[in-house]
């Protein structure tokens, strides 16, 4: 017989709080097959992957300044108006955390993030606060999908993967935290997952809203 699920984990970035570079550099590029380019070959997702594998910032822009000196100043945006990527708060995704908190669901939270960057969201996201504890990628040289990652939150706070549920919008890492016995949701959309909280007797049926 499967244990209920009494443990809600969370990825953070694009599930709880929106968070788009173009949302910055659409006000440093006026064209927006540019804005791709840089985007895509400059500072790319592999090169901020590892910033949120621990790799400083500094260390970071430099090595992207040297390869490429004409766009120093676009470089250095990433990191000095890091701020200006945030989105906001996807409402509700938020509304659905209040709830399991209200309700005494045990809520913890896992994010690739730069070690350097995080104490910004955690200062200006007050339901940040919320979560029992949070494993940050930048502040254990560990990313997702690496299983150690995974291991290090179900260690730190004795978490019995059989009874966790784990949230991403990224499906790889869906995929590892199932390889470890978590039960994984891929999030796409608030809607959804509140239904699967609600299969799972996390939240009142009454509770399901539609549209």
């Amino acid at each position: 017989m499967s244990k209920r699920v009494d443990t809600v984990v969370f990825d953070l970035g694009n599930v709880l709080i929106a968070w788009d570079p173009r949302r910055l550099y659409r006000q440093l590029i006026d064209d927006e097959e540019r804005m791709d380019w840089f985007l895509r070959e400059v500072c790319n997702s592999a090169w901020n992957e590892q910033q949120d594998a621990g790799r400083s910032w500094s260390e970071a822009t430099a090595l992207l300044r040297d390869r490429y000196p004409e766009h120093a100043d676009l470089i250095d945006a990433y990191h000095l108006r890091w701020e200006e990527t945030l989105v906001g708060p996807i409402e509700g995704t938020v509304a659905l955390l209040a709830e399991l908190k209200a309700r005494g669901v045990r809520l913890l939270a896992l994010t690739n993030w730069s070690h350097e960057t995080f104490p910004i969201a955690r200062q200006r996201y007050p339901f940040l606060q919320w979560f029992e504890g949070i494993v940050v990628s930048g502040e254990e040289r560990l990313i997702k999908p690496d299983p150690r990652i995974y291991q290090c939150l179900l260690d730190r706070y004795a978490v019995d993967p059989a009874r966790a549920l784990y949230i991403d919008d990224s499906r790889r890492n869906v995929d590892a935290a199932e390889a470890l016995g978590m039960q994984g949701w891929w999030f796409s959309e608030p809607d959804g997952l509140r239904i699967r909280l609600t299969e799972l007797g996390l939240l009142a049926a009454d509770g399901v809203r539609h549209g």
